[in-house]
């Protein structure tokens, strides 16, 4: 830069480039691979997108109309012409978005180097057995992991999740193996109560973490495996590479409705998961026993002779924790009602710090084949606390008025008299037209 007397101060674009002053706070300066789309590990993309086609924008028809903001960062790296793909012109128009990608990829990822995207891969088997209604992941090995502490090391271990449903109340966590970035586990993880509606429609959250003990417990990377994938009683395997979590959109990269728009998406499908939130499992066995005759063979108990409905509270799977400790002190009651006399209660025992109890208790409602049809069965769940009032953790309803899984089951035991019908049934933390008080 010459400056002559006389003459005012002339900056070229190129040196204003290169000083790169902007209001704001000082932002890092790009690198090479910031120009370029980043792609995911197992993204099938055949071919890279130009700049034209993803900014849906027509360029300049002049070649020699470059953008002077990819023209300042050609000059930064030694103007380098391998900026631009092949068969790609930047136009004027096609700037803004252009930029407005380069921005989105810079914030998701600027936490990346080019060494380090690379987060390890992970490898699993997924079996799904039909008769038990239980899924089983044994977590086999990783390699590769990226290094979390300071000897270039890491403690990992590795977190299940069933999405969608509450974090605590379903996940699973193997051992933490010390000092390496190859660990092995060969540690088998079960899911109780999974259904077949459940292996179409959830997706299972495999995480890899590193342990510290002085400080929080750091994410190294995340695979997730839809479990329609899975087929009944067959095993498969699974290696795959860990990811970033799913990043949010960027701002930059939307408009002012857009992100209004996202925004107010977001809040009611919270709204929704808070109204539905699954809160654990509970398998029931349902039985309706006739009158006995006087040709039985097996005489039943006195309170049986007239008949009526059996339920068998047998347990619950993945409750979710109500207390600090991270467990839950649960117990179970059933209502049949509408219960005029408040008669039809009926508690099993509590078994203490546990989110996986096991009952097997049997309650028995003395009542008519006609009676049952107008009859609701209420089944919640609660937390037992010593001195105040217990928590409320999920509820199910089985009658003719109910819906999904809890009609069939109803159905099922009406039809087939005598007959035991077992069936797993999905906690919610809501009944509908039920006052809920211990």
């Amino acid at each position: 830069m010459t400056v002559r007397k006389g003459k005012s101060l002339a900056v070229s674009i190129q040196e204003h480039m290169a000083i790169n002053v902007c209001p704001g706070p000082i932002r890092p300066i790009r690198q090479i691979s910031a120009y370029f789309p980043r792609l995911s590990p197992t993204s099938s993309v055949s071919e890279p997108l130009s700049p034209t086609r993803s900014s849906g924008v027509p360029a300049a028809t002049s070649p020699g109309s470059i953008s002077p903001i990819v023209g300042a960062a050609e000059e930064k790296v030694g103007g380098a012409k391998g900026l631009l793909l092949p068969g790609a012109t930047w136009g004027c128009g096609a700037s803004l978005s252009a930029m407005n990608s380069m921005d989105t990829s810079v914030e998701i990822d600027s936490e990346d180097s080019d060494d380090s995207t690379s987060l390890g891969t992970l490898e699993f088997d997924l079996l799904y057995e039909r008769v038990t209604s239980s899924l089983h992941c044994t977590v086999l090995r990783a390699k590769g992991l990226k290094p979390m502490d300071f000897n270039g090391l890491a403690d990992p271990y590795v977190k299940l999740h069933l999405l969608p449903g509450a974090c605590k109340a379903n996940k699973l966590k193997t051992k933490i193996v010390r000092n390496t970035l190859n660990p092995v586990w060969n540690e088998t993880l079960t899911y109780c109560g999974i259904t077949e509606e459940d292996m179409y429609r959830k997706t299972l959250r495999v995480a890899v973490c590193d342990e510290d003990r002085l400080t929080h417990n750091e994410f190294i990377g995340e695979s997730r495996v839809a479990l329609r994938r899975v087929k009944p009683d067959l095993n498969k395997h699974f290696k795959l590479c860990l990811e970033h979590p799913p990043p949010l959109p960027s701002p930059t990269a939307m408009s002012s409705a857009l992100r209004g728009i996202s925004l107010y998406l977001r809040e009611w499908e919270n709204e929704q998961q808070r109204s539905l939130e699954e809160r654990g499992r509970l398998l029931l066995c349902l039985q309706f026993l006739p009158p006995a005759s006087g040709g039985d063979a097996e005489p039943q108990p006195k309170e049986r002779g007239k008949g009526g409905l059996s339920v068998g509270v047998k347990r619950c799977a993945h409750l979710a924790a109500m207390d600090v400790n991270g467990f839950s002190d649960p117990y179970v009651k059933t209502y049949l009602k509408p219960d005029l006399q408040k008669k039809s209660k009926h508690k099993t025992s509590v078994i203490k710090k546990t989110l996986n109890p096991e009952f097997n208790e049997e309650f028995f409602y003395e009542i008519s084949f006609s009676d049952l049809t107008s009859k609701t069965l209420e089944v919640t769940v609660w937390d037992y606390d010593l001195g105040k009032s217990n928590d409320f953790i999920g509820g199910v309803s089985l009658g003719c008025h109910s819906q999904g899984e809890s009609l069939q089951h109803w159905v099922d035991c009406l039809k087939n008299k005598g007959t035991k019908v077992e069936r797993w049934h999905t906690l919610t933390n809501q009944l509908p037209g039920s006052t809920l008080q211990d």
